[in-house]
């Protein structure tokens, strides 16, 4: 035990003072941290969803470079030729090694979780049982960083042999790229990948089951890492001499290869490898049985100030006309309200919401649709303080006040952005979509979901087709909203629409999700779909829309 311990205390010394060591155990995992907080700035709650992903990379940067770079490294220098002349046991020294490389796993862990919640990030659902499956990743890497330290011969052929294993799994194997974003054939190969498991354990830690949910994960990284162990065990070589060419016990790799193959055809059988439909409606019971149309408590009107001339147009606003909504934001003063999540609503980064009945726009901001009788009293003065303002009942209710009280219009993701892009008035489609264009163009109008009853529901199925190909970054994504757009103003009067857009940037998670099963009819086919991804998206769009009516947030 002494021998292990002062070997650990030497192996963790020299890996501080290793510079290369340091970039590749905490500053290469920070910069995927920093990377993925750009990207997914505009969501609701900072890198929660993206945490098994950003662990999984520290855990492949420390493992399946940094150790093997150490090992072979020392073996070049003859530091394991002269470990084998001492009389410690070889176990002590590779697991000393091992050890170390834990230790400086488990420390680059905590760094991406505490620099996550430094960022907005909450508390993982599952702290222990985190550090339970961390471990277990952490494992199931070292037996692959173990293999790789026997295969290469020079520290250049742990790189190029570290990059072959490394970039497959970040593409197609779950861990850079979400699962929800590849083709079924990616489906199929990633669950030979220990990424994918290792990121939907790690996932289930922080923001679902746990150990539950991930219990099938859990047994794949196990089975993984122990048949690396072996491998590189049966594999082990002493003297940088010796060729891993002319090593008789190579053929202990097909231990290691066979777990691999196991793993994914049990996850094949198991039916493991195809992602879940998305659910129909949200879990919410208050919400999913709510009346259709809820009867209208003597609404005040929301009646936006006169809009300078041109500053609107009249059928169809361009890209940068919509705002995006407040997900997770209510009337000021409410208890509902979660400014703090919110890009849009004041005070904090916004939520999604969702989607809603599309409004026929008016030639004048602030008039109403003949269909919609007299003109009412324009709405009482809003109170001098914000939060004077009661929370509306229902979207019926929704005024002039609420919309310039909860939502700021000055803090949307850009139009020329990757969330929720918006194409100027003046940029015209590359000719290899225009087919696609025309295609959705022609057929919304007659598309079920955007013929349903409820003018609520509608305009959130129609917001659901512009956030759709947002999240899956199809080349159509900036061209989608003028179509929705238009689609949504045709069919609602500007009055409602205004009220209808607020409460879907205030109550995003709200509605059905059903449309985007219907979304093949429009030409729009993608894979599964991230639905809370989807439903943000598309209270953004909600926002940009309502900053155009509003005249807010013009046109380009």
């Amino acid at each position: 035990m002494n021998a292990l311990l002062s070997q650990l205390q030497i192996n963790l010394r020299l890996y501080f003072r290793n510079t290369m060591a340091l970039v590749y155990g905490y500053l290469f995992p920070a910069i995927f941290l920093l990377a993925f907080w750009v990207l997914y700035r505009y969501e609701r709650v900072p890198l929660v969803r993206h945490m098994g992903e950003l662990l999984t990379i520290a855990v492949l940067g420390g493992a399946c470079f940094g150790l093997p770079t150490t090992m072979v490294s020392e073996r070049e220098r003859g530091v394991w030729r002269r470990y084998r002349l001492t009389p410690v046991p070889t176990l002590t020294l590779v697991g000393s090694t091992l050890l170390a490389r834990y230790v400086i796993l488990i420390t680059a862990g905590l760094l991406q979780v505490g620099l996550a919640m430094s960022i907005g990030m909450p508390l993982p659902h599952h702290p222990l049982q985190l550090f339970i499956v961390f471990s277990c990743v952490a494992f199931a890497f070292m037996g692959l960083g173990l293999v790789i330290a026997t295969l290469a011969d020079n520290v250049p052929a742990v790189q190029a042999l570290g990059q072959c294993i490394f970039l497959p799994m970040l593409i197609i194997g779950g861990v850079a790229v979400q699962l929800s974003s590849l083709p079924d054939w990616a489906l199929h190969l990633s669950a030979f990948f220990p990424g994918r498991y290792a990121v939907g354990a790690l996932q289930a830690a922080v923001t679902g089951g746990g150990l539950h949910e991930a219990a099938f994960d859990v047994i794949a990284l196990l089975a993984i890492g122990t048949a690396g162990s072996i491998a590189g065990a049966g594999m082990f070589r002493w003297d940088a001499q010796q060729r891993f060419r002319s090593n008789p016990r190579k053929g202990w790799l097909a231990v290691a290869l066979a777990a691999w193959i196991l793993t994914g055809a049990a996850a094949e059988g198991l039916g493991r490898v195809a992602l879940p439909a998305p659910p129909s409606t949200v879990a919410n019971p208050v919400n999913a049985q709510a009346p259709a149309n809820p009867p209208p408590a003597a609404p005040a009107a929301v009646s936006a100030p006169p809009a300078q001339p041109n500053a609107v147009p009249p059928v169809v606003s361009g890209p940068d006309s919509a705002t995006a909504p407040a997900s997770g934001t209510a009337a000021r003063g409410s208890g509902e309200r979660r400014a703090a999540e919110s890009p849009v609503g004041r005070g904090g980064p916004a939520a999604p919401g969702a989607p809603t009945a599309g409004v026929s726009p008016p030639n004048a901001v602030g008039s109403r649709s003949s269909a919609e009788g007299p003109t009412p009293k324009p709405p009482a003065t809003p109170a001098s303080s914000p939060e004077q303002l009661a929370t509306p009942a229902a979207w019926q209710a929704v005024t002039l006040a609420n919309i310039e009280a909860d939502l700021t219009f000055t803090r949307l993701p850009s139009d020329s952005g990757v969330v929720t892009p918006v194409a100027a008035m003046t940029q015209d489609p590359d000719p290899d979509v225009l087919d696609d264009l025309e295609t959705i163009r022609t057929s919304l109008p007659e598309w079920g979901p955007a013929k349903v009853t409820d003018p609520l529901q509608r305009v959130r199925n129609l917001l659901l087709v512009a956030a759709v190909p947002d999240v899956f970054q199809m080349p159509i994504e900036p061209f989608v909203p003028w179509v929705v757009f238009a689609e949504i103003q045709r069919t609602v009067p500007k009055d409602d629409l205004m009220k209808i857009l607020y409460w879907i940037a205030l109550h995003p998670a709200d509605g059905s999700n059903a449309a985007v099963e219907d979304l093949p009819a429009l030409g729009i086919v993608r894979g599964r779909v991230d639905i809370e991804e989807a439903r943000n998206r598309a209270a953004v769009y909600a926002v940009k829309l309502l900053g155009q009516l509003t005249g807010k947030r013009p046109a380009r």
